[in-house]
C-alpha cells in the first residue's frame, strides 16, 4: 500500500490525482501532518509526501529503523515539478516510485542514488540477497577499481561494469550458496540454488522442523539465504510445522504427489513414509523431484527424550539461464514498452539484427555484451541466444514489432528446451501502428498475411489470401513487395478484387511511426503496387470498410450506427 499525505490545498489536489490514477493501491492520510506521517510510515510499504523535502526529513527522522525495515519515501513539491526519491531508493522502491509518479503528474523524477546516477546496477538490485561489505564493494565498482567476480556458477545477473570481471582483485563480489568468512573487502550474493526437502510427522512442532533445517544447512556450510524453496509431499501441504518453517525462511512451500515422489530414485528409502503417505521417501525425493545434486542426504531431527518427528535433505540445482524475447515495436521510441526497456537493461547479453541493435544501444547498461548479425541470419541468432541462456546468462533476443509476429520468438522457442526460463515481451506490431495512422481499419475480424515466399510456398500463401477474400476478412499484408519479388502483391490484390468492389478502401503505410513515415488511403482499384516496398504495410478493408474524412474506418458490426 502507498500512503499519500499532503499539507496544503495544492498538495491535496496532486494527492487526489495520484489516488485516482492508482485505485486500490493508495491510502490517503488526513489530519495533522505529523500524525499522518507516523501512521503511514508504520502501515505502508511506500509513502508519498506532498510537501518540502526538509519538512519530510524532520518528520521521518525519528521513525527510521534501517534499510530493510523503512518504507520508501518520495516527496512531491508544491508546484508539482519534481518527484524526489528521498528514502529507500532501492530496498523501498522509491526510485521506481518517483518515476511512476512523474508519469502521472507530469513532473521530473529526481534520483540521487549513486549507482543509478552512474547507470550501474546496485548490489541490492541484482535480484539476489546480498550480505557482507556491500558499501565497500559498491564504492569500488563506482570508482572504477578492479573488482573480482568470483562465482561458483554462472547466474543470470544484469550486466556489470567492465571493471568487474574474473581476474583476481583485492575487492571481491562473490556469488555462492556457501557460508564464507566475513571480509571487509567482499560482498556476497546468494543465488537461489538450494532446495530443502522436508518430511514431518503429524503435529511436528515448528521449532523442531525449522531447527532441523537451519542446523542441517549450518553443518553443511550452506547459507539459508540461498534456499529457493521448501519441498514436501502433497499430504503435508497444510502441516503447520512445515508451513511455518517455509514462512520463517521466507520461501515458498512446493508440494509433489506421492506417486511422483515414489518414482524418484533416492539413497535412503524407508517403509515408514510409504505406509504413511504412499512414497518410500519424502525429504530426499521432494528435494530431488526437479533434479539437482544431493548435497545432504536425509537427516532426522534430534529433539531428545522422544522419537524424531522431522526429516530433511538438501539439493543444489544448477542455474537456469533467462531468455527474454523482446519486441521493440515499429520503431518510434515512445512505442517501445516500459517492460521491453526494463528487459533490455536487465540483460547481460543482447542478440539481434544489427539495424535493430542500433535503435536501442543507448538503453543498454555498461557491460552489456552485444551479439549482432545481418539480414537472413534469424536461425543463427536464435541458436546463439538460446546457447547463451543455457550457459546461465540473462539474454535479450530482440525483434521489431512484436517478437512473436513474423519475428524471433518462433525460431528461438524451436531451439529452446525446458532447461532455461523464457519470457515473452510483447510489442506494438507494424499492423497496429499502421492501423492507428490510417484510422480504424481493423474494427472487425482481421488477419495478417506475409507475401514473402522465402519460408512459405506461394501456393499456401495464395490459399490463405483466397480464404480471407471469401470470408470478407480485413487483410494486412506484411512483406508485400521487394525488388526480386514484385508480382505477389498484384496477384493478392487480384484475388481480393474477386470478392470486393474496386472502391474498397486500402491503406498504404511506409515506415510506420518512424521519422520518414508516409501514408495514404486509396482504393482496391487505385492502389499502385509499384509504390510499395518491404518497409510498407498494406491494409485492405472488408466490404463494410469506408473512407471517412480521409481515414479508413471499419464498423464493429455490419450495420452502421446512427
Amino acid at each position: 500500500m502507498i500512503g499519500l499525505i499532503s499539507a496544503t490545498a495544492s498538495g491535496a489536489a496532486a494527492r487526489d490525482r495520484l489516488a485516482a490514477a492508482w485505485p486500490g493501491r493508495t491510502r490517503v492520510y488526513e489530519g495533522p501532518v505529523r500524525a499522518a506521517v507516523e501512521r503511514a510510515f508504520a502501515e505502508c510499504e511506500q509513502v508519498v509526501c506532498f510537501f518540502a523535502t526538509g519538512a519530510a526529513v524532520r518528520l521521518i527522522a525519528p521513525l527510521l529503523e534501517g534499510k530493510s525495515a523503512d518504507p520508501g519515501v518520495v516527496c512531491v513539491d508544491e508546484g508539482q515539478r519534481y518527484a524526489v526519491s528521498l528514502l529507500g531508493g532501492h530496498g523501498g522502491g522509491a526510485n521506481e516510485l518517483a518515476g511512476r509518479i512523474a508519469e502521472v503528474l507530469g513532473c521530473e523524477p529526481v534520483v540521487t542514488t549513486a549507482t543509478d546516477a552512474a547507470d550501474v546496477p546496485g548490489l541490492d538490485t541484482l535480484g539476489l540477497p546480498v550480505e557482507g561489505a556491500i558499501a565497500a564493494v559498491t564504492r569500488a565498482v563506482l570508482d572504477g577499481e578492479p573488482v573480482e567476480l568470483r562465482a561458483d556458477a554462472v547466474w543470470p545477473l544484469p550486466p556489470l561494469p567492465p571493471n568487474v570481471g574474473p581476474d583476481p582483485a583485492p575487492v571481491v563480489l562473490r556469488v555462492t550458496d556457501r557460508i564464507v568468512a566475513a571480509d571487509p573487502r567482499q560482498a556476497v550474493l546468494r543465488p537461489p540454488s538450494l532446495v530443502v526437502g522436508v518430511g514431518a510427522s503429524s503435529g511436528a512442532p515448528l521449532e523442531e522442523v525449522l531447527g532441523l533445517v537451519e542446523e542441517t544447512l549450518r553443518d553443511a556450510g550452506l547459507s539459508a539465504l540461498s534456499v529457493a524453496e521448501l519441498a514436501t509431499v502433497d499430504a503435508k501441504a497444510d502441516e503447520p510445522g512445515i508451513v511455518g518453517a517455509a514462512r520463517a525462511l521466507g520461501v515458498p512451500l512446493v508440494t509433489h504427489s506421492a506417486e511422483r515422489l515414489a518414482g524418484v530414485s533416492v539413497p535412503n528409502p524407508s517403509d515408514a513414509p510409504l505406509a504413511a503417505v504412499g512414497t518410500p521417501s519424502v525429504a530426499e525425493a521432494s528435494a530431488l523431484a526437479e533434479g539437482g545434486e544431493l548435497l545432504v542426504p536425509k537427516r532426522k531431527s534430534s529433539p531428545g527424550g522422544r522419537a524424531a518427528m522431522a526429516t530433511c535433505a538438501v539439493v543444489r540445482r544448477r542455474p537456469r539461464g533467462r531468455l527474454a524475447v523482446v519486441g521493440l515495436g515499429p520503431g518510434a521510441r515512445d512505442l517501445l514498452t516500459p517492460r521491453a526497456a526494463d528487459e533490455l537493461r536487465r540483460a547481460s547479453v543482447l542478440v539481434g539484427l544489427d539495424q535493430y541493435v542500433d535503435q536501442i544501444l543507448d538503453l543498454l547498461r555498461p557491460g552489456t555484451r552485444v551479439l549482432e548479425s545481418g539480414l537472413g541470419a534469424e536461425e543463427e541468432r536464435a541458436r546463439t541466444a538460446v546457447a547463451e541462456a543455457r550457459a546461465g546468462r540473462a539474454v535479450a533476443l530482440i525483434g521489431s514489432g512484436d517478437a512473436g509476429v513474423y519475428a524471433m520468438a518462433s525460431p528461438a522457442l524451436a531451439e529452446a528446451s525446458d532447461d532455461i526460463d523464457v519470457v515473452g515481451v510483447p510489442g506494438v506490431t507494424a499492423a497496429l501502428a499502421a492501423a492507428a495512422i490510417l484510422g480504424a481499419p481493423l474494427g472487425h475480424d482481421h488477419v495478417s498475411i506475409s507475401l514473402s515466399d522465402l519460408h512459405t510456398p506461394w501456393e499456401v500463401i495464395e490459399r490463405r489470401v483466397r480464404a480471407a477474400a471469401e470470408a470478407d476478412i480485413i487483410v494486412t499484408f506484411y512483406n508485400p513487395r521487394s525488388r526480386g519479388r514484385d508480382w505477389q502483391l498484384p496477384k493478392a490484390l487480384e484475388i481480393l478484387a474477386e470478392h470486393r468492389t474496386p472502391d474498397t478502401p486500402v491503406g498504404v503505410v511506409r515506415n510506420a511511426s518512424r521519422p520518414d513515415e508516409s501514408s495514404r488511403v486509396t482504393t482496391l482499384g487505385g492502389v499502385d503496387p509499384a509504390s510499395v516496398d518491404m518497409m510498407t504495410v498494406v491494409t485492405v478493408g472488408n466490404t463494410a470498410t469506408r473512407e471517412i474524412a480521409g481515414r479508413m474506418v471499419t464498423p464493429r458490426g455490419y450495420r452502421w450506427q446512427s
